[in-house]
């Protein structure tokens, strides 16, 4: 719950004073299914951006031209900018969907086949390339207590221990 404060608490400061590129992505074991569900939140102007710069073309996340096309450069951008690698073994990840909450986009990816992490490597480049001051800021949920990672342009990917 924290995260959701420093999120809200740095999206103040966005708007007050200059723009400030975040994004937020919560990854949650669970042990049943043995899967990894992973939430994204990315404010939704940034990522027309990102989007349009990565396909060459005018992205509109409110009323877009085709929400099938839309849906498709979103899947192959998010799935392109996360991977994901549990005790040495990289996971295949699966675009879920999304939806448009007030400023931002969630996105839901899972990871199936997951065995118990006891090591985890997380790479995240989602927009980077059009900000450079861009942070991806990473929790890891075993149970309720996370792990976290911040990752910007010189360090695009961490390593968490279990």
């Amino acid at each position: 719950m924290i995260h959701y404060y420093i999120f809200t608490l740095i999206l103040g400061w966005k708007v007050l004073f200059h723009p400030f590129y975040i994004s937020l992505t919560d990854i949650r074991y669970n042990d049943g299914e043995k899967t990894i569900e992973i939430a994204q939140k990315i404010f939704w102007d940034d990522l027309e951006r990102g989007l349009g710069e990565e396909n060459n073309a005018k992205v509109d996340f409110l009323n877009p031209s085709s929400p099938e096309k839309l849906k498709k450069m979103l899947e192959a951008y998010v799935l392109k900018h996360n991977q994901i690698t549990v005790n040495e073994k990289k996971v295949t990840l699966h675009f879920l969907g999304y939806e448009i909450e007030d400023d931002a986009t969630w996105i839901y990816i899972e990871g199936r086949d997951v065995g118990f992490p006891k090591t985890v490597e997380i790479a995240n480049t989602i927009l980077i390339e059009p900000f450079e001051e861009q942070q991806n800021i990473v929790n890891f949920y075993i149970g309720k207590k996370p792990k976290s990672l911040i990752l910007f342009k010189d360090k695009t990917f961490g390593n968490l221990n279990f």
